[in-house]
């Protein structure tokens, strides 16, 4: 059996090709950019699509983005839907080997086609990520890794039985393939097999008992960092169970994980580990993992405080901040203390307050955009909706950080309450009276009264803020003007609880959501989260 040092070590020396082709890339990013772009539009002439709108070999930027229009998603479906009816050469000429089924801000679905190259894209800016993040932090490499596992429950697509391509991932390691997918299963603590295990609590429990068996974890990997506060919760609460089943090798939970599995969870007694475990107590993290070297997790826009908040409670274990990745492309990755593009992986457009296209070479110190993907996926000049800032520089190439959706708009009354804002406005609100909540999101909220937005937070403000919130919305003309015609009733505050986020997640995983990926949010446009947060209004 393959340990986990000599697995990382054997990707680190895979990986090390795309880490210093990407170190030279970052010096000139145009020129990699070039190189992408030709490459797209070469191989892009043979497609139906390309056909469509007169794309050829050796065209220039300003040729292309005249004849090909920035596209979202509702665009572009009715070219994927011939993909998924069986149709060749539609948006790309390399085979599409699966459509993967992701949502975005809203429940409805989308399917992004995924090739060969869409692999490729992937391994140039997760190599580079992974071998950085080694050489920043060697102490991992010695040790098995968690890499937040998202279970398949209800991903598959709507009549994907009738796709002539395969629809979805089994696990999301296969997004690297081959022995290299195989290098990261021998170093992985949580087996994505566990994915299968339908029941969420189950889940929970299974991936908490195989980690507390393994004292040389090294190096986790989750989305929110919230998801991991739900996790360091359940150790607290079911802890002598827990130790129980390491002492007695067992799993008390198998009922609910299919028997081919359960095999798997089944391993030798280790009264050791279990004393140890004992003596550590549920809450000191680092006796639980002595070893444990790096959390990565998301720490930008609305995850920043919940990071902040994480990292407090792991002292002298670093918080990595993951880069801007999303099913459709990879935007940015960490390096060097930074968050540069992804340079080798896309080519890149960037859409600025007015609307208009900028080169990622071209991008400008604290200005704000929108990201614009064309991918080796048949993604072509598609508005991904990540708004992002411009922190720096990585050598010669832009670093990104995550500001919020920017085609998530609340408008039931004429106020145009924007994802950006309220991000803006829920910093200035908790900047002025400190601590900023771990989970905080705004929404709508209609009732026998009338309507009004309601900021629901896991923990109380320190003092009452809904005349400040009100305030601060008032900011924006259009909330103002619904505010002085009486069709909005003041903001409410409302305590949801420390199970906010699970709660969250409960809901949206409920109306087709995976896990993997519900993104930081601190608006949203549905109503009814008074029902599913128990809370208390605090205005």
């Amino acid at each position: 059996m393959v340990s986990p040092a000599f697995a990382n070590a054997a990707w680190i020396v895979a990986g090390a090709p795309a880490w210093m082709a990407f170190t030279r890339a970052l010096e000139d990013p145009a020129r990699e950019q070039e190189k992408v772009f030709g490459r797209y539009v070469k191989t892009g002439s043979q497609t139906a699509f390309g056909r469509e709108h007169g794309l050829y070999p050796g065209m220039n930027y300003e040729q292309f983005a005249r004849r090909v229009p920035v596209r979202d998603y509702d665009q572009l479906a009715p070219w994927i839907e011939r993909i998924r009816r069986g149709e060749g050469q539609v948006l790309t000429s390399d085979r599409v080997r699966r459509l993967i089924p992701t949502s975005g801000s809203t429940a409805a679905r989308k399917l992004i086609p995924y090739t060969n190259e869409s692999h490729r894209e992937f391994q140039r800016a997760v190599a580079p990520w992974i071998v950085d993040l080694y050489r920043q932090r060697p102490r991992a490499i010695a040790g098995p890794s968690y890499w937040s596992v998202t279970p398949i429950g209800n991903t598959s697509a709507p009549n994907s039985e009738h796709s002539a391509v395969p629809i979805g991932f089994e696990s999301d390691s296969e997004y690297l393939g081959g022995w290299h997918q195989m290098l990261v299963g021998a170093a992985m603590a949580v087996p994505n097999a566990v994915n299968r295990i339908d029941s969420i609590d189950a889940l929970r429990y299974v991936t908490l008992l195989l980690l507390l068996r393994r004292r040389d974890l090294a190096l986790i990997s989750v989305w929110h960092p919230s998801f991991l506060e739900l996790l360091l919760r359940e150790i607290r609460e079911r802890f002598d169970e827990l130790v129980g089943d390491v002492a007695g090798g067992s799993c008390t939970v198998t009922e609910h994980v299919p028997a081919a599995l359960r095999s798997m969870l089944q391993s030798r007694p280790n009264a050791r580990r279990a004393k140890e475990l004992e003596l550590a107590g549920p809450a000191d993290v680092i006796s639980l993992w002595p070893r444990l070297s790096v959390v990565s997790c998301w720490a930008d826009g609305p995850a920043r405080a919940a990071a902040a908040q994480l990292g407090a409670a792991l002292p002298g274990i670093a918080i990595q901040p993951k880069g801007l990745l999303a099913s459709e492309g990879v935007i940015s990755i960490p390096f060097a203390g930074n968050h540069p593009l992804a340079i080798r992986s896309h080519f890149f457009e960037f859409l600025d307050a007015a609307g208009r296209a900028t080169l990622a070479s071209d991008l400008r110190a604290g200005e704000t955009y929108s990201v614009v993907l064309t991918t080796g996926g048949g993604l072509w000049r598609y508005r991904l909706g990540d708004v992002v800032r411009v922190t720096g520089r990585c050598g010669a190439t832009p670093t990104i950080s995550f500001l919020g959706k920017s085609g998530l708009v609340s408008d039931l009354r004429g106020e145009k309450l924007s994802e950006g804002f309220v991000a803006d406005v829920l910093a200035r609100l908790f900047a002025g009276h400190p601590p900023q909540p771990a989970f905080a999101l705004l929404a709508p909220a209609c009732d026998a009264a009338g309507l009004c937005y309601t900021l629901y937070v896991d923990s109380p403000p320190a003092t009452p803020l809904h005349e400040s919130l009100d305030e601060l919305l008032s900011a924006n003309p259009q909330y103002a003007y619904c505010r002085r015609l009486g069709q909005l009733l003041p903001p409410r505050i409302v305590v949801a609880g420390r199970d906010a986020y699970a709660a969250y997640c409960r809901r949206l995983t409920a109306e087709g959501q995976r896990l993997g990926d519900i993104k930081p949010a601190c608006l949203s446009t549905r109503d009814g989260w008074s029902t599913v947060f128990a809370g208390r209004s605090e205005r």
